[in-house]
């Protein structure tokens, strides 16, 4: 259906790409991978013909229509309410009821045999399109999407750039392109819209390609893996599990072949260097060293996941009650979102505070941090109880001028150079890249900054709201390595569900105004989730 040809594509001096090749089939459902900065973005905008190749091509039939999900759709605007954007993805439709609202016009005049022949075909043709039960399907999309029936009246330009963003993913949904790029979608989605969009693309009728950092999402809804490695793309032919599975195994064969070749490569380099100056050997010297200038060569593997090997201490040890909340009350005008709720945190506890959007999740994180003012609430810290909190508005208060290495030195002037650098090297900057300042950094960067800083803090509490917003895999792999091993405990808010299975060992919603809680892993709550629901 659409193919990658010998593509070849620069950022000023750099390559992104280098002769890179890729076929898409008309049912491929692709997750599209990589560390951030190898260009998945960049690819994603190659194929939608929004940037052009330094050479090779990107082709494709004329009847293939590409949808394309980008964080450029983040600024888009309108007066006009969800609904009607949201069936502007029945454009060809939307023309065909203008003509039939022509033709009866015309028709209370004069009514001849030829008009109520075209508004039969119109009629027909719109009936064919589904046309009718149109708005009946753009407001099943939105509503999984996670908007209320009276949000659908109210204007697009009312929402929140992330509530926008889901606006325009319905959009695309409906239109049904042959081939749908969707770039990081579930960033703007609570868990619940997640998994409606799971569903929604397992049964997706065409291909798709989705960058996503989500690997529970991913293995979901993908029947095949691209990877973004070296300036090439590498397929495999299964979800992210698989692909894991299949790496590590092509992996362990290039270090075999690696080590088995370094080993004749020495075996034959001793025999010349032995044999070099004695006549009798000369032409086996020539053979041998002809050999090792045709040879080969397999090349090391060097993309093995990094492993935490520090130990980010507290200060001092919590009492076996961390923080005792009761009476939280707390709204939005009409809005109720606690009514006297109540919740203990112990020492050792790892909790997931997880749900739909809007159930007020980051507003308690919030509140347990004394940042948010309550209409009534009893918060009792514990014994020798310190706090970090971590917030994406956070990264507003990192020192822009500072580089990497004065940033981390402004939580623990104590930390030795080695110390920090160690640390920095675990959230992926690595040599001079300690020098950088911080406000040339993305906001994946910034972001590892602050998370790096809020572990340096030596806080016994830590609340983490979204920490792995615009992580990649590697460093959520990491941040999750580090929560595992921290000795302190912990609250974080997240719809990442590989990274919730990974840390905690709680999970928190909130229902009905109350905290309510799982004494147990992601895995058992899910299944115990799904139990609930069949038993109803």
């Amino acid at each position: 259906m659409l193919t990658i040809n010998e593509l070849t594509y620069y950022v000023g001096a750099r390559s992104l790409y280098e002769k890179c090749s890729l076929f898409i089939k008309p049912k491929d459902k692709i997750g599209l991978i990589g560390l951030n900065g190898t260009g998945k973005s960049t690819l994603l905008k190659l194929i939608a013909g929004n940037l052009k190749p330094d050479s090779g091509n990107v082709s494709y039939p004329k009847d293939c229509t590409i949808g394309f999900l980008d964080q450029d759709l983040l600024s888009f605007r309108s007066k006009d309410n969800i609904r009607q954007v949201a069936m502007q993805a029945f454009e060809e439709v939307l023309t065909l009821e203008k003509e039939i609202e022509e033709v009866l016009q015309q028709m209370e005049t004069k009514y001849e045999d030829a008009l109520v022949d075209k508004l039969a075909n119109l009629q027909e043709r719109v009936e064919r399109l589904g046309g009718y039960d149109m708005q009946a399907r753009a407001e099943a999309v939105l509503e999984g999407m996670g908007f209320s029936t009276k949000d659908l009246d109210r204007p697009l330009e009312e929402f929140s750039g992330g509530w926008r963003m889901r606006v325009m993913l319905a959009k695309l949904l409906l239109q049904k392109p042959s081939l749908l790029m969707l770039d990081e979608p579930t960033n703007h989605l609570d868990l619940v819209s997640i998994q409606w969009l799971e569903g929604y693309l397992q049964s997706y009728e065409n291909a798709f390609i989705v960058v996503s950092h989500d690997r529970y999402f991913l293995d979901n809804v993908t029947n095949k893996t691209v990877e973004v490695l070296n300036k090439q793309l590498y397929s495999y032919a299964g979800n992210y599990s698989f692909y894991e599975t299949e790496k590590a195994a092509k992996a362990e064969l290039q270090e075999n072949a690696y080590k088995n070749q370094q080993k004749q490569i020495e075996q034959t380099s001793e025999f010349i260097d032995r044999f070099r100056y004695k006549s009798s050997k000369s032409k086996q010297v020539q053979s041998r060293v002809k050999m090792l200038e045709k040879i080969e060569r397999v090349e090391p593997v060097t993309t093995k996941t990094p492993t935490v090997k520090f130990n980010f201490s507290t200060q001092q040890s919590a009492g076996k009650i961390v923080a005792k909340l009761s009476q939280v009350t707390k709204s939005y005008g009409p809005i109720q979102l606690l009514q006297e709720a109540q919740a203990t945190i112990e020492r050792g506890d790892k909790i997931a505070l997880i749900g739909a959007n809007g159930r007020g999740k980051s507003t308690l994180l919030r509140i347990i941090a004394g940042q948010e003012p309550v209409d009534q609430a009893t918060i009792e810290m514990g014994h020798q109880v310190s706090t970090a909190f971590y917030a994406q508005h956070q990264l507003e208060s990192l020192s822009l001028e500072n580089n990497i290495f004065q940033e981390l030195q402004t939580v623990d002037t104590k930390r030795s150079e080695t110390d920090l650098r160690k640390i920095a090297g675990m959230f992926l900057f690595t040599k001079d890249d300690v020098y950088k300042k911080i406000k040339v950094l993305s906001g994946g960067e910034k972001s590892r900054v602050a998370l790096a800083k809020v572990l340096l803090s030596q806080a016994n509490f830590l609340l983490l709201d979204e920490p792995t917003n615009h992580l990649d895999m590697v460093s959520i792999d990491i941040l999750a390595q580090t929560i595992q091993q921290y000795q302190g405990s912990c609250i974080v808010v997240s719809h990442d569900r590989h990274f919730v299975s990974q840390v905690a060992n709680k999970i928190w919603y909130i229902e009905k105004q109350q905290i309510r809680e799982y004494p147990g892993n992601y895995e058992a709550y899910e299944y115990w989730q799904q139990h609930e629901k069949a038993t109803k």
